[in-house]
């Protein structure tokens, strides 16, 4: 598996892995995948990742969590990988290096919002210096039903 960085060319395998995402109702509250100018204007230009062997294995990528100046180094991050690749290693290559080219960028915070029914993304997080933060209680409805989310943060030690 190799890292590299996500273009537009990329966009038919980063919707289907979202999809399946989206399709596990433990990833995210949307319930469709945007269009690609959509997404695109919602995440950073860079850095935006995928891994491959030889396909599009996964992606990440970094949005702002607010417009305001005073944030301008505190991202979200999203991580996707697909089905017939979890648990292979993909996730721990994408948010690698995700943390070092934010770091790069001069992102000094990065966040992450997770179903605390989604554990394997919690572990990933965790392993790589993320803390939880706090539980949001019945943030938001998902299919009808009340989620709580867990918030998860990063420090760099170097921006």
């Amino acid at each position: 598996m190799k890292i590299e960085a996500m273009t537009a060319a990329d966009w038919p395998a980063v919707k289907r892995i979202y999809e399946q995402g989206i399709a596990t109702r433990q990833a995210t509250f949307e319930t469709t995948p945007p269009d690609w100018a959509a997404w695109d204007a919602k995440h950073l230009a860079a850095p935006r990742l995928v891994v491959r062997d030889p396909d599009v294995l996964g992606w990440a990528a970094l949005s702002r969590v607010s417009a305001r100046e005073v944030y301008r180094g505190v991202c979200e991050v999203s991580v996707y990988v697909d089905e017939s690749a979890r648990g292979r290693g993909a996730g721990r290559l994408l948010l690698d290096g995700l943390v070092k080219a934010s770091e790069e960028a001069g992102i000094w915070t990065l966040q992450a919002s997770i179903f605390p029914e989604n554990e394997a993304s919690v572990r990933l997080h965790l392993r790589h210096g993320f803390r939880v933060v706090g539980r949001r209680e019945k943030i938001a409805q998902h299919h009808g039903v009340w989620r709580d989310t867990l918030l998860l943060e990063r420090r760099s030690s170097v921006v």
